[in-house]
């Protein structure tokens, strides 16, 4: 029971001090920041929709779409992505690549209209859809020499204010990197050097100058299913509403090793992490489109915040290698080579709110193809944790994501060319950096285009979509910000078709 008690106290205070394995305010963004998604037709013109229809994208991101339906259709879309990172680390450049297979889209659309075109309400379409909405897979590797801090000095600070009692099983740091380090003999209180020093401040005998090196790799995905449904009234207004049932499966390893230059104490240490997390939400999407004139649509959407349930689970091991280094602990000497340490698997369950989003777009229409363009605002700074057990808060979690975020504007631009039944596509996306501050840029940028038939119960679009994105790592965190700083440039080609048989 002791050890029960000792587990839950550790998942509690692990989810306050937990920036090592992934900060809270991290997995926000990233569940949150989800991608366009859809046909290969509307990732082509740059995830431009919510103006559009006629294409089962709509389901996700505008269901008045569906309305202009005028048959049933079911559609299949494979794709195939290459991902590329390069990293940059006090001038040591890393590069690294990696490609998979997935399948992005499924879809079914049954069209329910009326002959009656004296009527106002013309019927309309229910869309199912299964959608890939967000994108996990990275490999990413960097190395470089750091002469001023070593990741030890954030064991030192992260332990400083409590007294070894803290590294006991079930205590605050047990199930923590923090509490390897303990166990790894790289820190101890400074009360061992000297019994008049306190015995909450710790020291370590390893240098400060090192080789770090650390290998990521991430992988998962986020799906979401949409039911909708889209009414059309005289061919001039669109409207629509649909539930999404969103799933979310992400696993992260991570292995950061310090190599101690002409060091007498200490050769290296490394730490592997494992973080798995698994979760399933639900929003609802609603919209209009409205067609004033032939050559003119507007549209205007809506999705609620997504409500997910979230369980993870996250482990982690350190091992070093010493000099055949008598270590002190007060009371004796303990002779070290190689030694190691491991954290129970730690399971935690808590509630994600995603914040809401609000499109607005238009599209120029020709017999010879359209202009279209979108907007969309979304915060995430609105992101929320929360718990359904008595007594865990994440008030500080929370506070840091209102901190970092703020309101962001994402445009989408495309346009397609028709001739006969061929169609030519390019798009352009910008989904703006996230961050309140200037120096921080995390702007994602998608170059895209694509080609298409239209047969009479056949169509098959292809797309290549270009996206690029820079961000910022640091590793560990200190107290005077004074951490590493690694910049990666993630860039990923995905090449996909959509193969549509109507009936």
């Amino acid at each position: 029971m002791k050890k029960n008690i000792g587990i839950i106290l550790s998942v509690i205070l692990l989810s306050i001090n937990f920036a090592w394995a992934q900060s809270y305010s991290e997995s926000a963004l990233l569940f949150s920041r989800t991608q366009p998604a859809g046909s290969a037709r509307i990732l082509g013109l740059g995830g431009t929709q919510t103006a559009l229809g006629g294409d089962y994208s709509s389901a996700l991101s505008n269901p008045a779409g569906l309305g202009m339906y005028n048959r049933s259709e079911f559609t299949f879309t494979p794709a195939l992505t290459f991902y590329d990172t390069k990293s940059q680390f006090n001038n040591t450049p890393t590069n690294e690549s990696t490609s998979k297979f997935n399948i992005p889209g499924i879809s079914y659309v049954m069209h329910m209209g009326r002959d009656d075109d004296s009527r106002d309400y013309r019927g309309g379409s229910l869309g199912i859809s299964f959608s890939r909405v967000n994108d996990f897979n990275r490999s990413t590797i960097y190395r470089g020499r750091n002469e001023q801090n070593s990741i030890i000095d954030y064991f030192i600070e992260q332990a400083n204010g409590d007294t070894p009692d803290q590294f006991n099983e079930g205590d605050y740091q047990y199930n923590t990197p923090t509490g390897l380090a303990y166990y790894n003999y790289l820190i101890g209180p400074t009360s061992i050097l000297d019994s008049n020093n306190p015995d909450d401040r710790y020291f370590t005998d390893a240098p400060i100058a090192s080789d770090q090196q650390e290998e990521i790799l991430t992988k998962g995905t986020s799906y979401q299913w949409n039911f909708s449904y889209g009414a059309n009234f005289k061919d001039k207004i669109f409207f629509g509403g649909g539930l999404g049932i969103s799933t979310l499966r992400y696993k992260s390893q991570k292995t950061f090793s310090e190599s101690y230059v002409d060091s007498d104490t200490i050769q290296s240490m490394q730490l592997s992490e494992n973080l798995n997390i698994r979760g399933s939400g639900v929003n609802v999407t609603i919209g209009a489109i409205a067609r004033p004139f032939d050559f003119l649509q507007v549209g205007l959407s809506f999705t609620s915040p997504t409500y997910y349930q979230i369980t993870e689970n996250y482990d982690a091991s350190m091992n070093t290698s010493w000099n055949d280094y008598d270590y002190w602990d007060g009371q004796k000497y303990t002779n070290l080579n190689n030694e190691s340490a491991s954290t129970d698997i730690v399971t935690s369950e808590y509630n994600l709110t995603t914040p809401l989003k609000l499109s607005a777009g238009v599209a120029f229409i020709s017999k010879y193809g359209f202009i279209t363009a979108d907007i969309e605002r979304t915060n995430p700074a609105k992101a929320r944790y929360s718990s359904d057990i008595s007594g865990i808060s994440f008030t500080n979690e929370n506070d840091e994501i209102k901190a970092a975020y703020s309101t962001v504007y994402n445009y989408r631009f495309g346009a397609e060319f028709r001739y006969n039944i061929f169609r030519l596509r390019g798009g352009y996306n910008v989904q703006g950096s996230t961050f309140k501050n200037d120096n921080l840029d995390n702007k994602i940028t998608t170059v895209s285009g694509g080609v298409g038939v239209r047969l009479k119960k056949f169509s098959a679009d292809f797309a290549l979509i270009s996206r690029s994105a820079d961000n910022f790592y640091s590793p560990y965190t200190l107290n005077d910000s004074t951490e590493p700083i690694v910049k990666i440039e993630n860039k990923t080609l995905t090449s996909m078709i959509t193969f549509g048989f109507t009936f």
